[in-house]
C-alpha cells in the first residue's frame, strides 16, 4: 500500500510545504545552553532533556552555537581514544568548562519566514536533523526533520 502511494505521488512534496512557513510547525518553547553554562551543567540537561542537540545563546537571547551528543561523548571519551585521534579542537574541547569553549560555533540557521521546501532542502544538503530558527538574530525556535514529516502527513492526510 505505501509503495503505491508513493508510486502515485501521494508522500511527494508538492507546492503544499512552500505555503508552509518554518514558524507554523517549529517548536518555539526550546531547551537552551547559556554559553557560561558548566559542563557539568551540560551532562545535567543531556540526562533530563534527552534531546539530540541544544543550542546555545548569549545574554541577549542570540543565538551563538550548539552543542550535539557529538561533542558530549567526544569529550567523556576523549584519554580513552588513541592519539592518532585527537585534533587541536578535541584537545581544547576536553580542556574546557563551559559551553562557549565546545559549542560548535555558527550552527546552521534559517528564518522563522522560510518555506519547509527551503529548511528541508537545508537538513539534507547539510545532514542535519534539526535547524534553529533565527528572528533578528535571535533564537525564536527549532525544527525537525521530524516536524516537517508530521506536516507533509497532515497535508497529505486532508
Amino acid at each position: 500500500m505505501i509503495k503505491e502511494k508513493i508510486r502515485d505521488g501521494y508522500f511527494h512534496m508538492t507546492d503544499d510545504l512552500s505555503n508552509v512557513n518554518v514558524k507554523n510547525v517549529m517548536v518555539k518553547d526550546v531547551v537552551t545552553v547559556h554559553e557560561d553554562d558548566s559542563i557539568e551543567k551540560l551532562f545535567d540537561l543531556f540526562e533530563k532533556y534527552h534531546y539530540n542537540s541544544y543550542p546555545v545563546v548569549d545574554n541577549e537571547a542570540k543565538l551563538v552555537g550548539i552543542i550535539d551528543q557529538d561533542i558530549i561523548l567526544e569529550i567523556l571519551m576523549f584519554d580513552r581514544s588513541p592519539r592518532t585521534k585527537h585534533t587541536h579542537e578535541a584537545a581544547i574541547r576536553s580542556l574546557s568548562d563551559n559551553a562557549k569553549g565546545i559549542m560548535i560555533p555558527h550552527p546552521i540557521t534559517i528564518s522563522s519566514d522560510a518555506n519547509l521546501h527551503d529548511v528541508a532542502d537545508l537538513m539534507l544538503k547539510h545532514r542535519v536533523n534539526r535547524v534553529c530558527v533565527v528572528k533578528d538574530g535571535k533564537l525564536a525556535g527549532i525544527v525537525s526533520k521530524r516536524d516537517i514529516i508530521n506536516e507533509v502527513y497532515k497535508i497529505k492526510k486532508v
